[in-house]
């Protein structure tokens, strides 16, 4: 099997320009109405021929247009970067309206996960116990800094965070002592795999975990 692109780092530009242009070859000719009622986005008609979705990414307000599906910054309107426009394609090429199930799967569940997940798990929760260590609190401000929401009843404690209208992350610890050091996961929605590829629920993963230890890092700098 060969590896995908996440596990080679950030793919080269005229790869991910030519897989940009390979997704939004697939969002030819969709209605535009279907499309928004899938992923849960809304869908504004300029006329006959074009119009915007609008959604959200993280805690931006996205406008993606029809129908050359270019994702841009509400407010800014500054295209967004190559990157960013991949997930949105992937997940408006994937989505087919599943609702989410409440609940949360590892990395290893997901379709082809349990091949990458060694590696997945050394990049999100490897680094984010390197980060945190053992200090629960250090985690929780950081998760509500974010916008994250409590959610109880899984480990000592956890947050989720809604990436898109159908995809959520949830980011969890089990707190160490003196024996066992914390232990952290990002983990994800069970109906993931009816909105996005593998592949991008590991870039998912991956830049929560770098939301997380940027927030850490300006925390500390403030208090000092």
């Amino acid at each position: 099997m060969n590896k995908p692109d996440w596990m080679m780092g950030e793919p080269k530009p005229d790869l991910l320009g030519t897989r940009l242009a390979e997704l939004r070859k697939l969002l030819d000719n969709k209605n535009p109405e279907d499309l928004a009622t899938r992923s849960g986005t809304t869908y504004k008609s300029i006329d006959q021929v074009s119009g915007q979705f609008h959604t959200q990414l993280w805690d931006r307000n996205i406008v993606l247009t029809y129908p050359d599906f270019v994702a841009q910054d509400e407010q800014t309107l500054d295209e967004l970067g190559a990157s960013s426009q991949a997930l949105l394609l992937y997940y408006f090429v994937t989505c087919d309206g599943t609702p989410a199930s409440a609940q949360w799967v590892s990395f290893s569940e997901l379709p082809d996960g349990r091949f990458y997940n060694q590696a997945y798990q050394g990049y999100s929760g490897g680094r984010l116990a390197q980060v945190f260590k053992n200090d629960f609190k250090a985690l929780c401000q950081v998760s509500e800094n974010l916008g994250g929401k409590r959610v109880y009843l899984l480990g000592d404690a956890a947050y989720e965070f809604q990436v898109l209208p159908m995809v959520s992350l949830l980011v969890v610890t089990w707190q160490g002592d003196e024996e066992f050091n914390s232990t952290y996961q990002i983990l994800f929605d069970a109906a993931v795999s009816h909105h996005l590829p593998t592949d991008a629920c590991a870039i998912l993963g991956s830049n929560l975990t770098n939301r997380l230890i940027t927030e850490m890092e300006s925390l500390n700098e403030n208090r000092h």
